[in-house]
């Protein structure tokens, strides 16, 4: 990429950025109307255009129903999809709006849709335009919520939802190039108020990106620390999967999820409570686990294991975490579906 974060995105570029999905059926493009994804939108069919075959693409914009603008820009969304000779679907949530954690619902319904969207026009891939200022607010998000290295490591690529591919093609590229780009192109975009709303947390962590940028938290920098975290990451779910097969190969009982105690112990603490967050998730109907409480287990677990055995067949601990029931039995750890909540009368 250029050096420049004020240049617009070249041809080249755009070539490079989307290669990945050349040979896709077919691309849903979520478009709100905002810079960001109106310009991956023209990118993208630029893009198509000089393929000699390519994938279909079809842009969605998702009207939330929360703003009485958003009909509008959705028709202005359509009208510039049509002039690039895409198609274009309006998809609106239509359900009751929750009185709080609304960012989060919206984002869930949002994806849910357009994973709907996809299945319907034979699309593989949703294409979303975050960009590396929404990865470096990720990123700062999550420290704020003391995530681990997994949610440190911020959005990825390409991701698997709703049985469709979420794949984010700019997430290298700075929010200054892409608004470049449409002023070269002479496109128009909408502006969002609530990306500039105090009330919720990535409105306010994107104003204090200027004076963390000055101390040298700039977008660029923290987005290469999510990348490093992410590979870091990766390499520790392969050790993971080693661990897995190890203690699959010396855990009697393999029929059933557990490990033996002793080779458990023995592992580093970051593989233990990773292989206790993977197979509780794989186990329990409750899930996700949420990784404090994992961390907590780990320490009942090491310290259980340390005390003195008791008589045979004696359980030494017993803990239900997100669905599934954790004990240990003399010398193995067991992972199996918690019994159903009774649900308390009322």
């Amino acid at each position: 990429m250029q050096e420049n974060d004020d240049s617009p995105v070249t041809a080249a570029e755009a070539k490079a950025l989307f290669a990945d999905w050349a040979t896709a059926p077919g691309l849903v493009l979520a478009v709100s109307g905002g810079p960001d994804s109106v310009a991956m939108m023209w990118l993208a069919a630029r893009w198509r255009r000089a393929l000699r075959k390519g994938p279909r693409l079809v842009a969605v914009t998702v009207d939330h129903g929360l703003r009485k603008e958003a009909a509008r820009e959705a028709r202005d969304v359509k009208e510039l999809a049509k002039s690039l000779d895409l198609p274009h679907r309006t998809l609106r949530w239509t359900d009751a709006k929750p009185a709080t954690g609304l960012p989060a619902a919206a984002r869930d319904a949002r994806y849910r849709l357009l994973a709907r969207a996809a299945r319907a026009t034979g699309a593989t891939h949703v294409l979303t335009a975050h960009t590396e200022d929404d990865q470096a607010e990720t990123l700062l998000m999550r420290m704020s919520r003391g995530s681990g290295i997994a949610g440190l490591a911020a959005m990825a690529r390409q991701t698997q939802r709703d049985g469709v591919v979420l794949a984010r093609p700019l997430l290298q590229i700075p929010k200054a190039r892409l608004l470049a780009t449409l002023q070269r192109a002479k496109v128009g975009f909408a502006e969002d108020p609530t990306n500039r709303d105090t009330r919720f947390t990535r409105p306010r962590l994107r104003m204090l990106m200027p004076a963390l940028a000055a101390e040298g938290f700039d977008a660029r920098n923290l987005a290469r620390l999510a990348s490093r975290l992410a590979r870091a990451n990766a390499a520790l779910e392969l050790l993971v999967d080693g661990a897995e097969r190890y203690l699959a190969a010396v855990t009697p009982d393999a029929a059933h999820a557990g490990f033996d105690a002793r080779a458990f112990a023995a592992l580093a603490e970051e593989i233990r409570i990773r292989l206790l967050l993977r197979t509780i998730d794989r186990v329990g109907h409750e899930g996700p686990a949420e990784l404090g409480k994992v961390e907590a287990l780990s320490v009942a677990l090491a310290r259980a294991g340390a005390e003195k055995s008791p008589p045979h067949g004696r359980i030494r601990l017993k803990q239900t975490l997100a669905g599934a029931l954790v004990s240990l039995v003399d010398s193995r750890i067991r992972i199996e579906p918690a019994p159903p909540r009774r649900r308390r009368p009322g």
